[in-house]
């Protein structure tokens, strides 16, 4: 069978990939390299704002980086360990993890725990909100919070990723994670000027 025979809607039936489960898709591509396309279709608007909300000037290069991590490493994938999205976000926060180092070496002086923000990052959140007034001590208190936590609350405030689904990203166990965004959540709301619900990502 030719490459075009296999990965098109030949005699073997129609082309299933577009309808295929993202973890359908991982494991499929570690035998046939095009069914790795449709994951790049569905998620790499969600990586590049991933990058662009943390690294704006090098969001392009990063989600190149980040796919070509995550195809040769698709064999790896397990999804007893997480769904393909969680495993795709991991993929990219240790490319992110890395820019930050070269930049930091780069940089001598410069702190590499504080998470580096946009001009405006919430002018996309919430429109109702008051952002001249609101963003300015939202980004003081999440500048404060333990970087554990911040990074948690981003992830499920920013990528609209679930407790369970940010804690595979970072490699901690669920209930860790939903005892995080407690206290992160918390904080926030005891300490914002204004209920900051829908900038935390809780739809509890």
């Amino acid at each position: 069978m030719t490459p075009n025979e296999r990965d098109g809607p030949g005699a073997d039936g129609p082309d299933t990939r577009d309808s295929a489960t993202d973890e359908e898709l991982l494991a499929r591509a570690a035998r046939d390299a095009a069914s790795f396309e449709p994951l790049v279709r569905r998620h790499s608007a969600a990586l590049h704002g991933y990058f662009a909300r943390r690294a704006p000037h090098a969001a392009d290069d990063l989600l190149a980086e980040a796919w070509l991590q995550a195809y040769t490493a698709r064999r790896g994938f397990d999804a007893d360990r997480g769904p393909a999205r969680a495993w795709l976000f991991g993929v990219a926060r240790n490319v992110l993890s890395a820019h930050w180092r070269r930049t930091e070496r780069q940089r001598p002086g410069r702190r590499s725990e504080r998470i580096p923000f946009r001009d405006d990052p919430w002018e996309a959140v919430d429109e109702r909100l008051d952002a001249a007034a609101v963003a300015p001590r939202l980004r003081e208190l999440l500048s404060e919070l333990p970087p554990e936590e911040r990074e948690l609350l981003l992830l499920v405030a920013w990528e609209q990723l679930t407790p369970a689904e940010a804690a595979a990203v970072v490699g901690i166990p669920a209930g860790t994670a939903r005892s995080r965004l407690h206290r992160a959540r918390h904080r926030l709301r005891t300490e914002a000027p204004l209920n900051p619900l829908d900038l935390t990502g809780d739809k509890s």
